[in-house]
């Protein structure tokens, strides 16, 4: 009742949503935080004291500047005011430092860049087309969407707990997705390649913005058909992009094209040298590539077709190591997850540019290059499936299809960012947030589509309650069985795989849809 009556004098009830959250995030401060808050901590050491000629070449810490410019300038700017909370926390010799005034300041820069993302959240939500009325506040759209975003789950424990600034770089991502929906196609340009100088895992998602651009800004007119009026193309946008991009690219990476450090900045950038997959497998197609390249090993091994002495011991007992080495399957190079990435990612794009939907299209095209990215790209971090989720929430509010989809993928996804969270304080805190946010997306999309057909199918269904068994089996039953002793990796391998099904299920069930998916006349005549 008191949200509805808040609701009662307008937008009040987004700035309830707004302030809530950010409450709650005031009050995750004291919990656990990961190694990133030491890299981030370092990252303003090094703005703040070096010269800029140093930023890419410092290497006291292991955790080396490896964002792009603009992020590196965001930290040296918050370092001005971090001064103000501890000195010592800008010393760059002082590793591993975390008085009670850093973990404050870091914890609320977060807190505090955040107002971006709501801001962001706020724009999207003018976006969203209002055919679909409702009396009642609580099941609009526009509310839907903003709880979905502003509580995303996973963004609040990346971020709030496990410690990054992801809220402030999907700011800017759906800023510019809001100022494209809006017809605003240059400010969209220019915040996005403002986004990939913060930080590049946005050039994934990349060629959505390109097509869509070239196709709604650069060509201006259809035929009646729907088809490319070819003699529409004009000279002038794509100048004006152009300049954009080569503007925004100067600034960001003109000092360092003087110093001469290019390529050093680019190496930082592009660490081929990590494995495959990272530490704890992001759940993706690599990740059922490698279990099943450990079970039929496990096979080989059980029916003497390998040599046990040849095989490396960590491949089979240590678990998920970064060098992951492949014993029965080939094994994979940056090149073949380059070449696999853009043969997934073409599909979206050639349906973008010859099935124009508008920015229903481009959003679309947009979530399956992140999950097509995810699926096959090189070295993926588990965190990188909030690239697909966080934008797939513009799209569950608009069509049952997407909410079907949206369910699958946020609630697996998120799933997978448990392992993220291993210490025994957060594990009542992130099953609890977890519960909260599943049963609200579930309960408001199904009341938002319920003259339609269920959203989820029995399979689906019963697949998304699998996780309830999984996360008892590998939170309470494995650590008292003496199989921990020998195969610590087993939960996160059975999380990783389990997952991988889920998500890989969603990036096809998605991706079948837009390929089947008609146009109408009056979508052509758009």
């Amino acid at each position: 009742r008191g949200v509805r009556a808040m609701a009662a004098g307008g937008r009040g009830w987004f700035r309830a949503l707004a302030l809530g959250v950010s409450f709650l995030k005031c009050l995750l401060i004291p919990t656990y935080y990961s190694t990133d808050f030491e890299v981030h901590r370092n990252w303003l050491a090094i703005t703040h004291s070096l010269p800029l000629s140093q930023w890419y070449y410092e290497a006291t810490s292991e955790w080396t500047l490896d964002y792009p410019p603009f992020f590196a300038w965001f930290e040296y700017a918050l370092s001005h005011i971090a001064k103000y909370f501890d000195p010592q926390m800008l010393v760059v010799e002082n590793l591993n430092y975390a008085s009670r005034a850093t973990i404050f300041f870091q914890r609320l820069s977060v807190i505090f860049t955040d107002i971006l993302f709501i801001y962001a959240v706020h724009e999207c939500c003018r976006c969203v087309n209002g055919k679909r009325a409702a009396k009642d506040i609580l099941e609009k759209p526009t509310f839907i969407l903003a709880v979905l975003l502003l509580w995303n789950f996973g963004l609040l424990i990346v971020d709030h707990i496990h410690f990054q600034y992801n809220g402030f770089l999907f700011g800017l991502m759906l800023l510019s997705v809001a100022r494209l929906c809006q017809k605003r196609y240059l400010e969209g340009a220019l915040l996005f390649a403002v986004l990939l100088h913060f930080k590049h895992i946005y050039m994934y998602v990349a060629p959505a913005y390109g097509i869509y651009l070239l196709r709604s800004y650069c060509f201006t007119a259809n035929n009646a058909d729907g088809s490319l009026k070819w003699r529409s193309f004009s000279f002038l946008h794509v100048t004006l992009l152009g300049l954009i991009v080569c503007l925004v690219s100067a600034l960001s990476l003109g000092p360092f094209l003087v110093l001469g450090q290019l390529p050093q900045v680019i190496s930082r950038l592009f660490p081929f040298k990590r494995g495959l997959c990272h530490a704890y497998w992001a759940p993706n197609f690599w990740a059922l590539y490698n279990a099943m390249d450990k079970a039929l090993t496990i096979l080989g091994l059980k029916c003497n077709f390998l040599d046990g002495t040849k095989i490396p011991k960590a491949s089979m007992t240590g678990g998920l190591v970064q060098e992951f080495q492949h014993t029965v399957l080939p094994s994979v190079t940056p090149l073949a997850t380059l070449i696999c990435t853009f043969i997934a990612i073409l599909p979206s794009v050639f349906c973008l540019w010859f099935k124009p939907q508008g920015p229903r299209g481009f959003l679309q095209c947009l979530v399956l290059c992140a999950l097509s990215s995810f699926m096959f790209g090189w070295h993926v971090h588990e965190k990188a499936i909030l690239l697909a989720i966080l934008p797939l929430s513009l799209l569950s509010i608009q069509r049952a299809k997407d909410a079907g989809v949206y369910l699958i993928l946020a609630t697996t996804g998120h799933f997978s960012l448990f392992p993220l969270l291993f210490t025994p304080p957060e594990l009542p805190i992130k099953i609890l947030l977890m519960l909260l946010f599943t049963v609200y997306s579930f309960s408001a999309l199904k009341s938002l589509f319920r003259r339609e057909k269920p959203l989820l199918n029995w399979l689906e269904t019963i697949y998304l309650i699998q996780l309830v068994p999984l996360e008892i089996f590998c939170e309470i039953i494995f650590p008292l069985t003496p199989w921990k002793r020998h195969f610590p990796f087993v939960p996160l391998l059975l999380t990783s795989v389990y997952c991988a099904l889920g998500i890989t299920y969603a990036w096809l069930k998605l991706y079948i849809s837009v390929l089947t998916e008609r146009i109408s006349v009056r979508q052509k005549a758009e």
